[in-house]
C-alpha cells in the first residue's frame, strides 16, 4: 500500500487543488524544525466553493442513504487500521506527538468511528403520545445540513474525526478547517481516508488557510447550520460572537480551554497520586485541554508528595517523539514556547517557588514544578497548555473543594483517595463536566459525554450527546 501524496492541497468537491490565496502556510516538523511542505492557503473564494459543494452534496439523494453512510464508516475503520503506522508517523512528524500519544489518538478515533456506526439507524420517526385524542403525534429526527468544523493542533486527528465522522453518520455534510500547524493530521489526511473509504464527493471538504484571512468569513458564511469549534477560549468566544451575530444564527458546539485540578485528599495513596500527576500533566507535553493544570494536595501529604513527584519526574524522558521511551516531545511552535517562558517568569515574580526546572532547549520544554503557589496567582487560574505544574496546598477537604472550583473553566478533574465513596461525594460537588476518581484527568470514552461548564464552552461530544448536537427534531401531527 503506497503512502498518500498531494496532502499539501485543498480538498473541495471531491477535487484536490491548490488554494487561491496569495498566502502560504509553512508546515514544520516541531522537533527537527525541517520544512515538511508549503501549502498554498485557501481564500474566501475557496470557502465559497467548499460550502457550495457541501450544500449540493447534502441535497443529493446519495447522502441520504443509511446503507451508504454505514458502509463508508465501516470502510473508514478498516482503512485507518491498514494505514495506522502512516497516520502515527504523520502525527509524530507534524504535531510533535510521541508514539505513546499518537497511538492513543488513533485508538480514540477508531472508538468514535465505531460509536458513530449506530447513528444512521437512529435517524428515525418516533410516535408520541398525543395530548389531543383527535390527532396523532410524531417526531422526525433529521440532519442539520452543512456543518462547519474548526479543529485544533493538539489532538488534530481525533478532534477533527470526532466531529466529521459523527456529522456524516447523521446525514450532514462538512467543511473542515484544520489548524494551520496541522493541516494534514487535522485535515487533508482525513480527506484521503474518507476518499479511500468511498465517501461521495462533496460530503467532506477541507480548506486550510490563515485564520486572519478566512476565519471570520468561515464562521459568518450563510450556508453552515452549525459551527463545531475546538480550541482556545479566546478564539472560541470570538467564534461564538460571529456565529450568533451573523445574518443566520447558527448552532454552536464550543470545546475550549481547561484548568483541570487533581485533588489529592488526606487518605490518598501517594505512589498512585504521583503516577496520576505524571500522566495527567505531562502526556503530550501538557498540550491537552483535559491535562492536569494544577494539583491540590492536602497539607498533611504535601511535602512527601512533592518529594516523590520530583524523584519520579527526573526519570521522564523528554526528546525525540519517534523514540518509544519519550513521554515529552516538542511544543508545537516557537510562539507557544515563548508563552510558556512567560508563564514561568510570571510565576516566579508572583512568589511561587520553582521546585524543579527541567530546562528548555529549542522547542523541547521539560517539566517545571512550582510549589507555594497562591490560589490567586496567574499560574493557578489560567491554562498553561504545557509541562508546567503548580502545586497548591489545601488545609482540609473543604478548602480543597474551594480551590478546585476557583476557576473560570470546568472541563475535567481527578480525585485521589483510598475511599471511593468519599471521592464520588467530593466529585459531585465540583462545578465541572467530568471527574475521574483514582484516574487521570485526561480521559475520553466514545460513549460518554465529553464537555464541561462555565468558560469551557457549549455542548457535549460523544455517544447520544453528540447525536443530539448534530441532528434536529421536527414535530408533526395528523388527524387521528
Amino acid at each position: 500500500m503506497s503512502a498518500y501524496t498531494a496532502l499539501d492541497l485543498q480538498y473541495i468537491g471531491g477535487q484536490w487543488k491548490a488554494g487561491t490565496s496569495i498566502r502560504k502556510i509553512k508546515n514544520f516538523n516541531p522537533y527537527s524544525q525541517d520544512l515538511i511542505f508549503e501549502l498554498q492557503a485557501a481564500s474566501c473564494a475557496d470557502i465559497d466553493s467548499a460550502y457550495d459543494a457541501a450544500e449540493a452534496a447534502f441535497k443529493s439523494e446519495i447522502t441520504k442513504s443509511i446503507d451508504i453512510r454505514k458502509q463508508v464508516i465501516t470502510n473508514l475503520s478498516a482503512v485507518i487500521q491498514q494505514r495506522r503506522e502512516e497516520i502515527i508517523q504523520w502525527l509524530i512528524d507534524e504535531s510533535g506527538s510521541t508514539r505513546l500519544k499518537a497511538n492513543i489518538e488513533v485508538d480514540a478515533s477508531l472508538g468514535i468511528i465505531q460509536e458513530s456506526l449506530s447513528f444512521p439507524e437512529k435517524m428515525q420517526t418516533v410516535r408520541l403520545e398525543s395530548k389531543d385524542l383527535s390527532r396523532k403525534s410524531f417526531v422526525l429526527r433529521k440532519p442539520l445540513g452543512v456543518i462547519a468544523v474548526i479543529s485544533p493542533w493538539n489532538f488534530p486527528f481525533h478532534l477533527s474525526m470526532r466531529s466529521v465522522v459523527t456529522a456524516i453518520a447523521c446525514g450532514n455534510s462538512i467543511v473542515l478547517k484544520p489548524a494551520s500547524d496541522t493541516p494534514v493530521t487535522g485535515g487533508t489526511l482525513l480527506a484521503k481516508l474518507f476518499e479511500e473509504a468511498g465517501l461521495p464527493q462533496g460530503v467532506l471538504n477541507v480548506v486550510a488557510g490563515s485564520g486572519s484571512e478566512i476565519g471570520d468569513y468561515f464562521v459568518e458564511h450563510p450556508v453552515p447550520k452549525m459551527i463545531s469549534f475546538t480550541g482556545s477560549t479566546e478564539v472560541g468566544q470570538r467564534v461564538g460572537v460571529k456565529a450568533l451575530g451573523s445574518s443566520r444564527i447558527k448552532r454552536l458546539a464550543l470545546e475550549l480551554g481547561g484548568n483541570a485540578p487533581l485533588v489529592i485528599l488526606d487518605d490518598a495513596d501517594l505512589d498512585l497520586a504521583v503516577e496520576l500527576t505524571v500522566m495527567g500533566r505531562f502526556l503530550h507535553q501538557g498540550q491537552i485541554c483535559m491535562s492536569t493544570n494544577r494539583v491540590i494536595v492536602d497539607e498533611s501529604l504535601h511535602d512527601a508528595y512533592v518529594d516523590k513527584l520530583i524523584k519520579r519526574v527526573k526519570s521522564i524522558v523528554a526528546g525525540d517523539p519517534n523514540d518509544a521511551e519519550t513521554l515529552i516531545g516538542p511544543i508545537i511552535n516557537n510562539a507557544q514556547v515563548d508563552k510558556l517562558k512567560t508563564i514561568i517568569q510570571n510565576a516566579v515574580q508572583q512568589d511561587a517557588i520553582l521546585a524543579y526546572a527541567g530546562g528548555i532547549e529549542g522547542q523541547l520544554v521539560a517539566p517545571h514544578i512550582f510549589t507555594h503557589v497562591d490560589a490567586h496567582a496567574d499560574i493557578a487560574l489560567e491554562e498553561s497548555f504545557g509541562p508546567i505544574l503548580p502545586i497548591l496546598k489545601a488545609r482540609d477537604e473543604a478548602h480543597a473543594l474551594e480551590l478546585a472550583n476557583a476557576t473560570r473553566f470546568g472541563l475535567s478533574s481527578a480525585v485521589c483517595t483510598s475511599n471511593l465513596a468519599r471521592g464520588g461525594e467530593f466529585a459531585a460537588k465540583l462545578d465541572i463536566g467530568m471527574t475521574h476518581i483514582n484516574g487521570i484527568s485526561v480521559a475520553d470514552h466514545s460513549n460518554a459525554p465529553f464537555g464541561g461548564e462555565r468558560n469551557l464552552g457549549l455542548g457535549r461530544f460523544n455517544g447520544e450527546w453528540i447525536f443530539e448536537e448534530f441532528t434536529r427534531t421536527h414535530w408533526q401531527t395528523f388527524p387521528a
